[in-house]
């Protein structure tokens, strides 16, 4: 009976095949162990079989890689489900998220993390002088501070400040500032001896008019520094606020407003007009021509064309790409702005193949096409323009000498740029020709042209490069009487006395003047022979490199000429244009905003201050 129920179990547990089913590992968790198993007699599951194959596999300790290597030689298709289901399985578990393990701060860290700082703190001080400086120097709305993502930013960066309030900013932090900046100026302005400034009006968004008044000046390393001083109403006070003396100021540099010009000449200042504005008035007058007024007429409405579709934008792209034109967007002229004309037609001279292909295939949009009439006066403009593209931008810097480079360039426009070349059509030859003649009698006035010329001849550059010998001569005049006036005046044979130049006593080359008889207190006697002599000197020297900077220049060599370096500084330091002022309407757009648009004059004035003189 036993043997008989043996049998019976033994053929219950038998497959298909008349073998054994295996049975799984006990608390198996990978996978891989759906392809093994053990036999129903191993009670210890020692022995481990493959239930594809049938077939004995070692592995030792359970490790299950021999499994995985047994899949992979035997059965490459149940190796592959076997991959995939435990990349599966690792991508369940990974997106389990388990709880973060809790750990107990020290009462220090504790405290200090949710205690905020005493305004007394250095630290407050730290942070608040930085968001000051930032709404200052970035033309932040004050408004700022209390937004949320604002003070979200600040809580990130320190948890402990609290960020004061906007009435603070505006009422104690600004103004602070503001009386901190403007000491600095002071005292920077309270040793120049010459400066030159620009002026300009302009109208904020509520049509409110502000005059602003920018000066430039050469400080004692000869470095080119320019400083907004007020944004304001009234011209006169400008001066008298920041205790500079009028008969310091050398000129003011502004452009042609009749309101500008009669206000200058009210307070009896030398004005100097701008260079640039100059330039574009001769170019707009010289562009007054029916058929440049047809051609630049239709090329603003092919832009506009382009502009106000992406369809005929996108088709624009894929016709440069097809005919290897350069990928340029097409951009349109502003009327203050002769530059952008210029700009305009040169990209539709470049793109002429490319817009001819798009406005042809669109029969709305085909009387746009440019003629061979218009193609040729565009270019005609082009022709005689593009030369001097890049002059606007040169003399727009305040960074270095703008002033001593407007006798060069005039001198250039006259004898290469607008010149009257063989090629030239007569249309060429006709713009060319008005604005020469606008240029030249522009610096012909007695006042403007003694500024130009005496600026060019301080140049180390240039010395009498761009004139003529009696030019050169009635220069040399007006220099020696200007460096008469400069010495102060000491009895009546000499002109008067200067003070030696400092020199170190470790300099070897300067040991002589131990044994030059002089006044004891460093003081030399200052004649007409001696200034003369200096004069010769400085014209007999070799120019400089024309890549060099005069202001670097004249530091090294003021030694050598110590009252005609003085001249220098006093020359040097005129912009050429006006574009510091027209800076600052920029800034002052900024500043009064649709959203600050009730800011009062003062409120302005201050924040244009901080925004053009704060230091990075």
């Amino acid at each position: 009976m036993a043997a008989m129920e043996d049998d019976t179990d033994e053929s219950a547990s038998l497959n298909e095949a008349g073998e054994p089913e295996l049975v799984s590992k006990n608390g198996a968790t990978l996978v891989v162990w759906k392809w093994f198993g053990f036999r129903p007699s191993d009670t210890h599951q020692s022995t481990i079989f493959c239930r594809t194959c049938k077939q004995a596999v070692v592995a030792k300790g359970g490790n299950t890689t021999n499994l995985f290597y047994h899949l992979k030689q035997k059965h490459f298709l149940e190796y592959k489900k076997a991959v995939k289901a435990r990349e599966e399985l690792s991508a369940s578990t990974s997106e389990v998220v388990r709880p973060k393990k809790m750990t107990q701060q020290t009462i220090d860290i504790a405290l200090n993390s949710c205690t905020p700082y005493d305004k007394s703190n250095k630290r407050w001080g730290e942070l608040t002088n930085a968001v000051t400086h930032c709404l200052a120097r970035d033309m932040m709305p004050i408004q700022s501070v209390e937004r949320e993502g604002f003070k979200k930013m600040l809580k990130t960066f320190d948890p402990r400040y609290k960020l004061p309030t906007k009435k603070y900013f505006s009422k104690v932090a600004l103004p602070a500032l503001y009386e901190e900046s403007r000491t600095e100026v002071s005292n920077a302005l309270s040793s120049v001896e010459f400066f030159a400034s620009t002026t300009d009006m302009w109208s904020s968004r509520t049509s409110d008019p502000d005059m602003s008044l920018t000066i430039h000046y050469v400080d004692k390393d000869w470095k080119l520094q320019n400083k907004c001083l007020e944004t304001t109403r009234v011209l006169k006070e400008f001066l008298s606020s920041w205790n500079l003396q009028e008969e310091n100021q050398v000129c003011v540099t502004t452009d042609n407003g009749a309101n500008i010009v009669k206000a200058v000449a009210l307070n009896n200042w030398t004005r100097l007009s701008c260079f640039g504005h100059r330039l574009h008035i001769a170019i707009e007058r010289s562009v007054k021509d029916p058929r440049i007024e047809r051609a630049v007429g239709v090329g603003k409405k092919i832009v506009a064309a382009f502009g106000h579709s992406w369809k005929r934008q996108r088709a624009l792209q894929a016709a440069q790409k097809e005919l290897g034109l350069p990928e340029h967007k097409l951009i349109t002229e502003c009327c203050t702005r002769w530059g952008s004309k210029q700009r305009m037609i040169q990209q539709l001279l470049e793109q002429e193949k490319a817009i001819t292909q798009v406005l042809a295939a669109d029969k709305t949009t085909r009387h746009l096409m440019l003629t061979w009439q218009d193609t040729e006066v565009l270019d005609s403009v082009s022709t005689a323009l593009s030369p001097l593209l890049e002059f606007t931008d040169v003399f727009s810097a305040e960074e270095y000498v703008t002033i001593s480079c407007v006798k060069p360039v005039l001198q250039m426009f006259n004898n290469d740029m607008l010149k009257v070349k063989e090629g030239d059509t007569e249309l060429t030859k006709d713009i060319k020709t008005a604005i020469l003649d606008y240029m030249n009698k522009s610096y012909k006035d007695s006042v403007t042209e003694g500024l130009v010329n005496i600026a060019s001849f301080l140049d180390p550059r240039f010395h009498s490069e761009y004139f003529s010998e009696s030019e050169s001569e009635a220069i040399k005049v007006q220099v020696m009487s200007e460096l008469k006036h400069l010495v102060p005046h000491q009895g009546s044979t000499a002109i008067g006395f200067s003070e030696t130049p400092h020199t170190s006593t470790g300099d070897q080359t300067n040991q002589g003047a131990f044994f030059l008889k002089g006044p004891v207190s460093g003081k030399i006697e200052v004649t007409a022979e001696r200034l003369s002599s200096e004069l010769s000197s400085y014209v007999n020297s070799p120019p400089a490199d024309s890549e060099c900077d005069p202001l670097s220049w004249w530091k090294v060599h003021t030694v050598n000429f110590p009252h005609i370096s003085r001249l220098a500084r006093k020359y040097l330091c005129i912009p050429a244009t006006s574009s510091a002022s027209e800076r600052l309407f920029s800034t002052g757009g900024n500043v009064v905003t649709c959203q600050r648009s009730s800011l009062k004059p003062a409120s302005v004035n201050m924040l244009v201050f901080l925004t053009k003189n704060l230091k990075t």
